[in-house]
C-alpha cells in the first residue's frame, strides 16, 4: 500500500469497502449457529477465499472476521482464552487475501451485552474489554480500527477508549445501526451520534447494516447536515431481508446498490460498501458506480 488510509481520505477519493462475512461462510460451510471467529482457525480456506472475492470484485478495505472476537462474545463458546490467537489468525488470513494493494481493518462489533445500568458490564470493564481486543488485531498489523453496528453511545465511547489504549496509535472508524424509525435501537439519533462520534475525534464515522437502504440513506443524511465536513461511512445491508422457502433473502440487486452507493457518496460517504446480504457482485457494482 503506497499511502497510509487517513491520507487516502483527506484526499476527498472514495474507498471502496467489501460486503458481508457471515452469510457468505455460510454458504461456504459454516454451520448454522456457529461463531465464525473460532470456525475460522480450522476453516482458513473459506475465510481467505471470501475476503478475495471481495478485492477481486474491487474493494479496497476488507474486514477481518472478526465481530464478535471480544472476550464477551468468545466465552459463550468456550473461546474466552484465545482472544489473541483469533484475531491474530484472522489478520493474516485477511492479509494474505489483500496483497499489497488493500487496507486491512480490525473489525470489532458490540459486546452482545447491555453496559449497565442496563446489563451487568460496567463501563470501565467494557474499555478493558475492547483493549484487549483492539490490542491483538493492532499487533497483527491491521491499518484501521473498524467499530462497527452500534447501537449504544456509551458502548461506542468504550469502545473507541479501549481501541485508543491498544498503544497502535492507529485510526478508528466507526459505524451505528440505524434500524429503528430512523433511530439506533437503542433510540440513538443519527445527528446525535455525529455530534458525539465529532467530540470522540475518531477519523471517520457513519452507519451499517440497518433495516432499509432508505433509513442508512437518511442517516447518512442527516450525519452530512450535522458534520459537513466529515468522511463519512455507508455500508448497508443489501435491502430488508425476508424469508422464502425457511431461508433468508435479501432483496437489493447489485443495481440498487449501485444507485445509492452514488447517493451516499453525494452526502459525504467517502468509505462506501455493504453489510448482510451482499455479496462480490454487490461491491462490484458499487465500485463501478463510484470509481466511473
Amino acid at each position: 500500500m503506497t499511502e497510509d488510509i487517513l491520507t487516502r481520505l483527506q484526499s476527498g477519493d472514495v474507498i471502496v469497502a467489501d460486503g458481508a462475512m457471515g452469510t457468505m461462510l455460510q454458504a461456504a460451510g459454516l454451520p448454522p449457529g456457529t461463531p465464525p471467529e473460532g470456525w475460522l482457525l480450522d476453516n482458513p480456506d473459506a475465510v481467505r477465499n471470501v475476503h478475495r472475492a471481495y478485492v477481486e470484485a474491487g474493494a479496497e478495505l476488507i474486514l477481518t472476521c472478526t465481530f464478535g472476537g471480544t472476550r464477551t462474545r468468545l466465552e459463550r463458546s468456550g473461546l474466552a482464552g484465545r482472544v489473541a490467537e483469533i484475531n491474530r489468525r484472522a489478520v493474516e488470513i485477511a492479509r494474505e487475501a489483500a496483497g499489497r494493494g488493500t487496507y486491512v481493518a480490525g473489525d470489532i462489533g458490540p459486546l452482545g451485552e447491555f453496559l449497565a445500568p442496563l446489563g451487568a458490564i460496567t463501563y470501565e470493564k467494557a474499555v478493558t474489554i475492547f483493549a484487549e481486543q483492539s490490542a491483538a488485531l493492532a499487533e497483527a498489523g491491521v491499518d484501521v480500527l473498524y467499530i462497527e453496528t452500534m447501537s449504544d453511545l456509551n458502548e461506542v465511547r468504550a469502545a473507541v477508549e479501549g481501541a485508543r489504549q491498544s498503544g497502535a496509535d492507529l485510526p478508528i472508524f466507526a459505524t451505528l445501526s440505524f434500524d429503528t424509525h430512523g433511530r439506533t435501537n437503542m433510540g440513538v439519533r443519527p445527528e446525535r451520534a455525529a455530534e458525539a462520534l465529532l467530540a470522540l475525534g475518531v477519523d471517520a464515522f457513519g452507519a451499517n447494516c440497518g433495516a432499509t437502504l432508505e433509513m442508512t440513506a437518511g442517516a447518512v443524511a442527516k450525519m452530512h447536515e450535522a458534520a459537513p465536513q466529515a468522511p463519512l461511512i455507508a455500508k448497508p445491508n443489501a435491502g430488508k431481508p425476508r424469508m422464502v422457502g425457511g431461508e433468508v433473502v435479501y432483496d437489493a440487486t447489485p443495481e440498487d446498490m449501485a444507485e445509492y452507493a452514488r447517493r451516499f457518496v453525494a452526502l459525504g460517504a467517502r468509505v462506501v460498501g455493504a453489510c448482510c446480504g451482499s455479496t462480490p457482485a454487490h461491491i462490484a457494482a458499487i465500485a463501478k458506480a463510484v470509481k466511473g
